[in-house]
């Protein structure tokens, strides 16, 4: 199956070069180029592409309110986000948005594509350690989620989940893949599966990354770790 993919980055030279290294896999399409977000609603429209690599800082437009706006559409795309840093507050508001991950620009190549490859595959492009990271930040040291507003929304938002499905939001929340969440919790890797489409169909989420946000602003991951 190829994957199209549109690239978007304010830098012609950066965009040069994704074309180019991108290009060479087989089963990736570049189908076009776009140099800021707000260019990007037209050309999804256009080129109709199954993945946006997408730069989160751009002049007019950046990358954040771009994706916002691409995943309140209903067949939306898949958003993989490029930035400089590891624990960017942007990359966190973008993840809650949708975004389907993020890597750094000097990612070697290789695993930029590997990248694509897994979220055009509807996973989340996100490594534990960078998921820890990224919650610690978000969160605040010290803060004291009971007492967060958006610790408490996320806890009423989880209430409405069984009691399994709460078991299998934490296994994400720790980065766990599927066969990991099923090894552990003893069922098939098939029932995971269906446990987490029924997560992000009751909560209303986009994908893996937002489970594992709202089970961290919850204080689930908290209770659940040794």
């Amino acid at each position: 199956m190829t994957i199209r993919l549109l690239v978007v980055d304010d830098d012609p030279l950066v965009r040069a070069g994704l074309s180019l290294m991108l290009g060479g896999a087989e089963d990736l399409l570049i189908v076009g180029e776009g140099a800021d977000g707000a260019e990007v609603p037209a050309l999804v429209d256009r080129l109709a592409p199954d993945v946006v690599l997408m730069d989160i800082r751009m002049p007019a437009v950046d990358g954040l309110t771009a994706t916002e706006e691409l995943r309140r559409r209903p067949e939306a795309p898949q958003v993989l986000l490029l930035t400089t840093f590891h624990a960017d507050e942007q990359v966190l508001r973008a993840l809650r948005a949708g975004a389907a991950g993020f890597v750094l620009k000097d990612t070697p190549p290789a695993q930029i594509v590997e990248a694509v490859r897994r979220v055009a595959a509807g996973d989340p492009v996100l490594s534990p350690a960078v998921t820890r990271q990224l919650m610690s930040h978000v969160a605040g040291r010290g803060q004291d989620r009971g007492a967060d507003p958006r610790g408490r929304s996320a806890a009423r938002r989880l209430g409405a989940l069984a009691e399994r499905e709460r078991e299998v939001a934490v296994a994400v929340g720790r980065g766990q893949s599927n066969a990991e969440i099923a090894a552990a919790l003893y069922m098939s890797v098939p029932t995971v599966k269906t446990h987490v489409s029924r997560i992000l169909a009751k909560l209303g989420l986009n994908n893996r990354v937002q489970i594992a946000l709202l089970a961290h602003d919850a204080g689930l991951l908290e209770q659940k770790e040794e």
